[in-house]
């Protein structure tokens, strides 16, 4: 396929749902055409979807034909194509995502008990993946979502972090939204002893340098993007729960993905990454990046 199209992946459960509402927007709002692709899990938790058999087939029909019915009532403008599969979930999406711009998944969250768009689809997917991918909670619905929230990006700036600030402004720009981006100083990482007292003008210091650098990493992309207002944060502490508070009521979080592979751990996505996919409440994309 050459067209430029959003990818979702659907399972029939409600987040998958809610993943395909938010990829018909995304689709909508870039101008470009959906796939929605059925693909199976190795188990499922629902004997409707146990492979083989009429039954299996008919739900398959109906959970993909009803997604692209309620798309196309929404969003008319917008090209749709589906499908299913009977390759394995992981190697389907990350097929499918090959050609597309972005690939959308449900997500329930840490402490799901069932759907397969969890840990054992979700990690392998957004630890292989050659491009961004979104996870959407299930409770994520366009008649609810509100455009004026702004986007949040975390970066690191020890490692590649312009595919996130790129994929960051350019969805503040669609959305027309205020765009916070997000950077973690450790103060605590020059003190040797835990009972080393703080000195407030290293401190100070240090942070001037963060803000320098900061400022350097935004400065193509404010001239690339001269509508999006985009405001830094500098914050000290652990990075992922500072990360999860200022993505609190965000339309959209976007952090990053190193694409190196761990040989041991190849699902391995840095345990940043692995709390924002478990705990945000807002969608998450996933950029990864050298």
């Amino acid at each position: 396929m050459t067209t430029r199209h959003v990818v979702v992946g659907v399972d029939g459960s409600d987040p998958s749902m809610a993943a395909v509402r938010w990829a018909a927007a995304e689709a909508a709002a870039r101008r470009i055409s959906l796939r929605i692709v059925h693909a199976e899990a190795a188990s499922t938790s629902s004997p409707q979807a146990a492979p083989g058999g009429s039954l299996h087939e008919e739900w398959v029909r109906d959970r993909i034909a009803t997604a692209c019915r309620e798309t196309a009532e929404r969003y008319p403008e917008v090209e749709i194509n589906g499908g299913a599969t009977s390759e394995t979930a992981v190697k389907a999406l990350l097929d499918e995502a090959q050609d597309g711009e972005l690939l959308v998944l449900g997500s329930r969250g840490i402490g799901a008990a069932s759907g397969f768009f969890t840990g054992s689809v979700a990690l392998p997917v957004v630890a292989h993946a050659t491009g961004p991918t979104v996870l959407v909670r299930q409770d994520w619905h366009p008649d609810t979502a509100d455009g004026g929230l702004p986007v949040v990006a975390g970066v690191d700036l020890d490692h590649g972090f312009d595919p996130v600030l790129e994929f960051a402004f350019a969805a503040a720009h669609r959305t027309g939204s205020l765009l916070r981006v997000v950077h973690m100083w450790r103060r605590s990482a020059i003190y040797a002893y835990p009972s080393a007292l703080p000195d407030p003008k290293v401190g100070s210091d240090l942070k001037a340098v963060a803000r320098e650098n900061l400022d350097s990493a935004l400065a193509g992309w404010r001239a690339r993007y001269p509508e999006v207002e985009a405001e830094r944060v500098l914050l000290d502490g652990e990075v992922a729960p500072r990360l999860l508070e200022q993505a609190a009521g965000a339309q959209l979080l976007v952090g990053g993905r190193r694409t190196h592979r761990h040989r041991m751990f190849p699902t391995l996505i840095g345990p940043v990454t692995h709390a924002l996919m478990h705990h945000a409440t807002a969608p998450v994309a996933v950029v990864p990046h050298e």
